[in-house]
């Protein structure tokens, strides 16, 4: 393991995480009324022992429910907060004490709030960027052109930002969050209350983002179809501290998380029956008929089993017209994780 010793210098290495966080925690004092005159101080850990590593290049989702922390850490990973406790490094820098350095590196979009000039055309936010990041003419150039085209924000430029919609200040916040080349991405809520069509194309340019120009991402939302699109690992936050680091595959897997095979057989089966296997078997065991439709059922079986005996089992008892696999919707894993 990498030494969590203080280090101010940037790791040249590519082995070395660009983002690593160590036993990190963050309290505030808050003030509690205690009677009618008076109030007592106590003390709230907003983040608690929390420990991850993210790698150049990944895209990960930082989820949780609302008072988990998520916005904290990315506070603290900005440098805008200083950590209580613990270690934080972003590109070889803590956050807190080179915030100006690791600005020119880093990107930010908060979904609620923008970074943009709210009585000034859009163009002029990002000639003030350009100024604020001392971005070289040339490249400021040419990335203002290229996310002008992929975001769609050609006829806005000279629109004030406070008459853009959500959807077009979000697209003009990201292009602003990105125009300096920042190694690193922090999204937070980036969807928040747009339509579908909008999060379609913010999540299309967020692949693009990262597949082309090797951006690290970091991702919190509530919207999980998100996480499902962009993210090959998530970080699941609650009460602070994290209590899962991992795929989606294996998220999926957890508590009494259930995939499901859909048969549809050639002929309904009389009576409205259900297909019978000896389920207590080998390869078999905890699969269950859950639903039935005329000639379709639906089989349960554990997230974290193979499908292939089920299938072998069903297609050699019965006439099968086709078959597929349902993955365990991500919101009840979510919801199992947080029961738990």
């Amino acid at each position: 393991m990498v030494s969590t010793g203080s280090t101010d210098a940037t790791p040249s290495s590519t082995d070395v995480p660009l983002v690593r966080v160590r036993g990190l925690g963050r309290d505030f004092a808050v003030r509690v009324r205690t009677g009618r005159f008076h109030r007592r101080t106590e003390v709230v850990s907003a983040v608690r022992d929390l420990s991850f590593d993210i790698a150049r290049g990944e895209m990960v989702g930082y989820i949780g429910p609302n008072g988990a922390g998520k916005s904290t850490t990315i506070k603290m990973l900005t440098g805008i907060l200083v950590p209580t406790r613990g270690l934080v490094r972003v590109a070889g820098l803590e956050p807190s004490r080179h915030r100006r350095v690791l600005a020119r590196r880093v990107g930010v979009v908060f979904g609620q709030r923008t970074s943009l000039w709210w009585d000034l055309p859009l163009r002029d936010s990002f000639d003030l960027l350009r100024r604020m990041y001392e971005i070289p003419a040339a490249r400021f150039a040419g990335n203002l052109a290229e996310y002008v085209e992929l975001l769609d924000l050609g006829d806005l430029l000279d629109t004030p930002v406070r008459q853009l919609s959500l959807g077009q200040r979000m697209r003009g916040d990201i292009a602003a969050a990105l125009l300096h080349d920042p190694e690193v991405l922090y999204l937070d809520e980036p969807t928040i209350g747009l339509d579908v069509i909008s999060k379609g194309r913010l999540r299309e340019f967020l692949r693009a983002l990262n597949a082309e120009r090797g951006t690290t991402l970091l991702l919190t939302t509530h919207d999980l179809q998100d996480i499902e699109a962009l993210c090959d690992r998530v970080i699941v936050i609650d009460h602070g501290t994290s209590v899962f680091d991992g795929g989606l595959d294996r998220l999926r897997g957890i508590g009494g998380a259930h995939r499901t095979l859909v048969v549809d057989l050639v002929d309904e089966l009389p009576g409205g029956r259900r297909i019978e296997l000896p389920w207590e078997s080998a390869g078999l065991a905890g699969a269950e008929v859950t639903r039935v439709e005329g000639p379709r059922q639906w089989i349960a079986f554990p997230a974290g089993a193979s499908a292939a005996p089920i299938v072998a089992a069903v297609a050699a008892a019965y006439d099968v017209a086709d078959l597929s696999i349902a993955e365990p919707e991500i919101e009840e894993v979510i919801k199992e994780l947080y029961s738990r």
